[in-house]
């Protein structure tokens, strides 16, 4: 089983990711953090070196290498999804799901954090907008779409579990010892 999680930053990718695979008893994979591994830099630093276009080739080429990977929990950046051969390489074998977040509530969330190179503006909300609306369409290929302003986490990874066909008790319930 492969989880991919997409949607626009401050969604709560990351912090879902970690606990969804915790519960499935998975390895979380954040594209982000593996594409600053590979480069040795930060992701504010590639942009700042490479471009967003740079940055963009390095995040292709990881989801290229991790196409059939299977059994894991991935995160991707949120705008992973807008390179069509990145979307089909994400869905492979996989369930996409879809965090949303209102714009406000997005701007709230990253409020402190300057390190996102896409939100440098002087007018983030009007940023938040326009890269919601630039990338609606390639969000709605997911297959499943939560909505995480208002709920909590337990309850992210409970709806992502439902559509799986996991329910809270067979998903935590061990086997006796002995069988398995």
């Amino acid at each position: 089983m492969k989880i991919v999680l997409t949607g626009f930053m401050g969604t709560g990718k990351s912090v879902v990711g970690r606990r969804l695979a915790e519960r499935l008893a998975l390895p979380f994979i954040d594209l982000d953090d593996v594409i600053e591994a590979s480069a040795h830099m930060t992701i504010p630093e590639i942009f700042a070196s490479e471009g967003e276009s740079g940055f963009r080739r390095r995040e292709r080429e990881i989801i290229t290498r991790m196409a059939n990977r299977s059994s894991c929990v991935l995160a991707t950046g949120g705008g992973a999804v807008l390179d069509p051969e990145n979307l089909r390489n994400l869905k492979t074998g996989a369930v996409l799901v879809c965090l949303t977040a209102d714009p406000a509530v997005v701007l709230h969330r990253l409020k402190d954090d300057a390190g996102r190179p896409l939100l440098q503006s002087p007018d983030r909300l009007t940023r938040i907008c326009e890269l919601l609306e630039q990338r609606a369409a390639a969000y709605a290929q997911a297959d499943l779409t939560i909505d995480t302003s208002t709920a909590d986490v337990e309850k992210i990874v409970d709806r992502i579990l439902g559509h799986l066909g996991i329910d809270r008790q067979t998903q935590l319930a061990p086997l006796p010892l002995g069988e398995g």
